[in-house]
């Protein structure tokens, strides 16, 4: 049985998911377009070449965006979301890239961690599939978290 605040959780989660969906699609345009600012500083920084390098993160974003407007699959789609954020974060605090490579604002940076917070939001909306999943695929993570 769901409660009001349930229903009104899952509600905005699907807003969440929406966000989520939209904000990888939309910069699908620039990463499979050709070479960009982000992604020539990440390879001349790493030694990944960049079509490579620019061509994964595209193509792992269009599976998140996917999964996560799937309400099957939504949780899944909001953990790897939540995972390709983290990276993204990560790269834009700890090398070249910097948090404002096109000299913005940190636009990008500061879509990265709301994006964050929208797919951790969804799995906080979804938290008892989550630990299904959890407990189904990763007993031992799961049963400490249970």
């Amino acid at each position: 049985m769901t409660t009001t605040a349930d229903r009104a959780l899952r509600i905005l989660a699907w807003i969440a998911a929406l966000w989520i969906a939209y904000e990888f699609l939309w910069y699908e345009q620039y990463k499979l377009a050709g070479p960009t600012l982000v992604f020539d500083r990440l390879s001349d920084w790493s030694g990944i070449p960049e079509k490579p390098f620019r061509l994964f993160v595209a193509s792992m974003e269009i599976c998140a965006a996917v999964l996560v407007l799937i309400p099957r699959t939504r949780v899944l789609g909001a953990a790897f979301a939540m995972g390709i954020m983290s990276g993204a974060i990560v790269f834009h605090l700890f090398t070249p890239l910097t948090v404002d490579p096109y000299g913005d604002g940190g636009k990008l940076f500061k879509e990265a961690c709301f994006t964050w917070v929208m797919a951790g939001f969804v799995l906080f909306a979804h938290r008892r599939e989550a630990l299904d999943l959890l407990r189904r695929y990763a007993p031992r993570i799961g049963a400490r978290i249970a």
